[in-house]
């Protein structure tokens, strides 16, 4: 390996089993080979690519990953299961498989609830040892690394704590360099974790490590617990993904480790790409990220409440328990109606806008924010809009690059049940009248496509923008049976996004507003100069 921790604590990714197991994540060979590249960079030990032998898929990434993968910090893993009651290890076709796949560490999962071994492998529990000790020591004598899942293992612990034990004490002793126990229901709490882990330890020897599912909520609490009491090995999936609610998240898991702790897990520098890491693994999987993760959410450093700002505008520590930095995310503030002049200041200097101190100006874009956020607008999920708010406010004056005379959306039904959109916008733009017409698959992208059609001859920079996301709510009524409608539009042009907003009691209304502010805040971005 080019550049790795040491072998005395070990991070074990399982994201391309067990994280794929998660309901609605399917990944190709593909995939799971961008993946695996991603996890490489982020500098984790042990990468766990799947059950060989299981299904082709995994079978065919094994092959792939060997010969496609430069590994600068990982080491692949291998999964499958101990030799099958009464066969011997040397002529089981699984355990053949994983020494086929080439990976120089495999992973074998073992029952070691009493039951599970009665009920589900329909043996003894003295077979179900000399199944672990035999395919280990047989992985071992062809030159693998072995470690062993304990499936089950806290309930097995509690249903018969001295057969639990003796797995992984036969584990242990026919040379297993890791028994890791499972909490593969999801079920305990981390005092409960330390309690085990620590007797354990004491009474079998063996290097132990931990892999925690989520269905209490504590996979993470439970991890370092785990560490806490002596586990050196700890099994994770990247943003937490896995069966049922999920596994523990590698990324605050490694970030407790390093920063909390002081452990070093990762190679230098890797700290700093873990948002990046997190975000580009959400895309593979066709996740949108979850914005309130710990560590490398969006909202995992965004302040709203002005109490916090003005904490915040005089030492940022305050209100944060890290510097987002060290971790690859950044510090944002939310601007609403709990938004006061800290707020208002801060977000200036965010946004690059130099308010020069001028209580004024604050207070009136403080008022104006609460007076707008009144009527429904929300300005914590659109920037773009409150820099435009900020700007106009700041410089007495609207940034225009168009003015609108009128436009209108039609919707027509056909005989047949289908449907036709068309608007016509007509504009003001450098002088020019300007009626442009256009249809769409639906009455807003109808009025985009025709705002694009009259001004992309006057500001070609909109050819570069397109609208990657659409989002309608309808608040609370005002008259009667009529409500109002909030649209947040999000545009992008290549080099970044921006959100931006409508509010009126008309869907069409409400997302004109939104794309009118989208294009001006993207030519703004383009470095256009507005004609008024």
């Amino acid at each position: 390996m080019k550049d790795r921790p040491d072998d005395s604590f070990h991070v074990f990714d399982t994201t391309l089993r067990d994280g794929a197991q998660r309901e609605g994540i399917n990944l190709t060979v593909a995939d799971k080979l961008t993946i695996a590249r991603h996890l490489d960079d982020f500098g984790v030990g042990f990468i766990e690519g799947g059950w060989p032998g299981a299904n082709p898929r995994d079978t065919e990434f094994f092959d792939r990953a060997q010969a496609e993968i430069d590994f600068k910090h990982a080491q692949l893993v291998a999964f499958g299961a101990t030799r099958k009651a009464g066969v011997k290890a040397e002529d089981d076709a699984q355990v053949k498989a994983l020494l086929d796949s080439g990976a120089p560490v495999i992973t074998l999962v073992a029952k070691s609830h009493d039951r599970h071994v009665e009920l589900a492998l329909r043996t003894t529990l003295e077979e179900n040892l000399a199944m672990v000790r035999d395919t280990v020591a047989y992985l071992r004598s062809q030159g693998r690394r072995v470690f062993l899942d304990c499936e089950h293992f806290f309930d097995g612990y509690r249903a018969n704590a001295d057969y639990a034990k003796r797995v992984v004490a036969t584990a242990h002793e026919a040379g297993a360099d890791v028994v890791i126990l499972c909490d593969t229901n999801g079920g305990m709490l981390p005092g409960q974790i330390d309690a085990v882990v620590r007797t354990v330890l004491a009474d079998t020897g063996a290097r132990l490590g931990i892999h925690a599912q989520d269905d209490t909520g504590c996979a993470v609490a439970n991890s370092l617990a785990a560490v806490d009491a002596g586990a050196t090995h700890v099994q994770c999936t990247a943003n937490g993904y896995g069966e049922r609610v999920g596994n523990a998240n590698l990324f605050p898991v490694v970030a407790a480790l390093e920063l909390k702790y002081g452990r070093r897990v990762l190679p230098p520098g890797a700290m700093e790409e873990m948002t990046r890491i997190s975000h580009a693994i959400a895309e593979v999987v066709n996740l949108t990220p979850s914005t309130h993760q710990p560590y490398v959410g969006v909202s995992a450093f965004a302040h709203k409440a002005g109490l916090h700002a003005s904490a915040i505008k005089v030492d940022p520590d305050l209100y944060q328990h890290i510097d987002p930095e060290r971790v690859g995310n950044t510090m944002r503030m939310l601007v609403s109606d709990m938004a006061g002049r800290a707020s208002i200041e801060l977000k200036g200097k965010e946004l690059g806008i130099d308010l020069g101190g001028d209580r004024a100006l604050v207070q009136r874009v403080v008022e104006r924010v609460k007076e707008r956020e009144l009527a429904g607008y929300t300005y914590e999920a659109a920037d773009a809009s409150f820099e435009l708010l900020l700007r106009a406010e700041a410089e007495g004056r609207v940034r225009r690059y168009f003015r609108v005379e009128s436009w209108r959306a039609i919707v027509e039904t056909r005989p047949d049940g289908t449907h036709a959109n068309e608007a016509t916008v007509k504009l003001w733009a450098k002088g020019e009248r300007i009626v442009a017409t256009a249809e769409g698959n639906g009455p807003v992208n109808a009025l985009d496509k025709a705002l694009r059609v009259g001004l992309e001859r006057i500001y070609p920079q909109l050819a570069k923008m397109e609208l990657v996301d659409y989002k309608v709510r309808i608040l609370e009524g005002k008259h009667g049976t009529e409500s109002t409608t909030r649209v947040l539009v999000s545009t992008a042009d290549g080099q970044g996004e921006w959100s931006t907003v409508g509010v009126a009691e008309n869907v069409i209304d409400a997302s004109w507003q939104a794309l009118d502010d989208a294009y001006a805040y993207g030519l703004l971005r383009a470095g256009v100069e507005p004609q008024e």
